[in-house]
């Protein structure tokens, strides 16, 4: 399952379109949006995606993730939008036999989600608003 979508993600979803009975380990990465970036109090946040793209670009990451560990299953839903404090922004799952490979495998997925699927991510202080990532 790969999900982009403006509504609240909902994590029990996510984490049972991950799970299957071969898999001894399912791992979970929640990324939430905290208050404070660099001392500055956060407003809130917009997400923007190139959707089809972002899909496109999340399955090779998975793909990838594929042919270095025993992946049983796994789904990932990533919110658009404005999202306040406290709200979940993305939900990472995997199953895998094994948990070393499911905490492996999960972190491999998030940390390359953010550095190549096209979700960008504005801050919004009290004093002014910034771009997280590179926008078109």
């Amino acid at each position: 399952m790969i999900e982009i979508t403006e509504q609240p993600i909902e994590v029990q979803k996510v984490i049972e379109a991950a799970s299957l009975k071969e898999a001894g380990a399912i791992n979970t990465f929640i990324g939430t949006v905290r208050n404070q970036t660099s001392g500055k109090n956060v407003v809130k946040l917009e997400y923007e995606a190139y959707e089809p793209m972002a899909i496109a670009e999340i399955q090779k990451i998975i793909d990838r993730a594929a042919q270095q560990w025993s992946l049983t299953g796994w789904a990932i839903s990533h919110r658009t939008g404005t999202l306040l404090p406290g709200e979940i922004a993305v939900v990472v799952a995997v199953s895998t036999p094994h948990r070393k490979e499911s905490f492996a495998a999960c972190q491999f997925i998030i940390d390359s989600l953010k550095q190549t699927v096209p979700i960008w991510k504005k801050e919004f202080f009290e004093d002014g608003d910034q771009w997280v990532s590179a926008h078109p």
